[in-house]
């Protein structure tokens, strides 16, 4: 088969590759769309370190081509990947915390990924897509199944304020799912006047720039006390310290965005003084998919406007650089498998 094959850090090349077999409860999926995201630049660069040769990738859609599918699933189904593996049998699984299985791994980093031709997978890790979802903008359902965690984590219910900081692909994905929780208003804020733009479009009530003027004007629009719940979605420090600042007393500080950084500056008195609820959240487990791809199906989350290039998939390497740089016009890359 085809496929794109990582053999260093920085050392990507097209190749022809044996087709990986299905074992027990596995099942051989055809990739027809992949996506690519900050971590498959973090390897492709080394920042995240792997074992080579691998091939990356773990947003992907397509259908099942052979395996052992069970009764569930048959040849030809249309189907998202669920590329987070665990173990089933250790604490964390037990407790229900899948995604954070100490012996776990990630299609695409730990294993090969869907930057090929075919990809194998256990069975309990793909879910069926309906025909109203096109195939091209399914490998974001990935995306948004992090969101939908996360948002599970915080518990939004309707009737609160939620500002999200960051108008990024996950930044758009929250105020959607705001919305769809209850949410109002929902505020945006970002540098960037076309993410504003956007986010307004998908049904966000207000946007503003980010900056110094944002935290007062975050406050003034949610009747001087401030939000109940701060969505951050940079893993910036200073926007983390924006969150804590924003935030109304007793209120809710959802940090999705990933913090690399081991220093930096932040008003700690705040959550002292607030009382804040920090939640944290990390990838998603395998509930989030059914009803992730439910929200997709009946257009209560449009992932489309979020599509800004396709590109065939012997671009990946040009593909990659292109998050080297955050500019207006681009959101969710997504590789054309022809």
């Amino acid at each position: 088969m085809r496929a794109m094959v990582l053999r260093a850090a920085g050392d990507l090349a097209a190749a022809d590759v044996e087709t990986p077999a299905p074992g027990p409860d596995e099942v051989l999926v055809r990739v027809r769309y992949s996506a690519i995201c900050g971590t498959d630049l973090k390897i492709f660069t080394g920042a995240i370190p792997v074992g080579y040769p691998l091939i990356m990738g773990h947003e992907m859609s397509g259908e099942i081509a052979d395996g052992h599918g069970g009764d569930s699933l048959k040849r030809g189904d249309r189907v998202v990947v669920d590329p987070v593996l665990y173990c089933g049998d250790c604490v964390n699984c037990r407790a229900g915390q899948t995604n954070l299985c100490p012996n776990g791994a990630l299609v695409g980093r730990d294993a090969n990924g869907g930057f090929a031709d075919y990809v194998v997978v256990p069975r309990t890790h793909v879910f069926r897509i309906p025909e109203a979802i096109e195939y091209r903008v399914a490998p974001a359902i990935q995306v948004l199944t992090t969101c939908v965690h996360a948002q599970r984590r915080a518990d939004i219910f309707p009737g609160q304020s939620v500002v999200v900081l960051g108008l990024g692909v996950t930044g758009q994905l929250h105020a959607q799912l705001a919305r769809a929780r209850g949410a109002y208003p929902v505020i945006g804020v970002s540098r960037s006047a076309w993410k504003r733009t956007l986010a307004e479009d998908l049904g966000a009530d207000m946007t503003m720039p980010a900056g110094d003027a944002a935290v007062r004007r975050v406050r003034e629009a949610t009747g001087g006390r401030g939000p109940d719940v701060v969505i951050e979605t940079t893993g910036v420090v200073r926007s983390i310290a924006d969150a804590m600042a924003v935030a109304r007393l007793g209120g809710t500080m959802l940090l999705f965005g990933i913090t690399t950084v081991s220093d930096g500056a932040l008003p700690f008195y705040q959550l002292y003084f607030k009382e804040l609820n920090v939640v944290n959240a990390r990838a998603a487990k395998s509930e989030d998919f059914p009803d992730s791809i439910d929200l997709v199906a009946r257009g209560v989350v449009k992932l489309l406007p979020l599509v800004t290039q396709v590109m065939p998939l012997s671009e990946l390497a040009p593909a990659i650089d292109m998050l080297r740089t955050d500019v207006d016009g681009r959101m969710k890359i997504i590789l054309e498998h022809l």
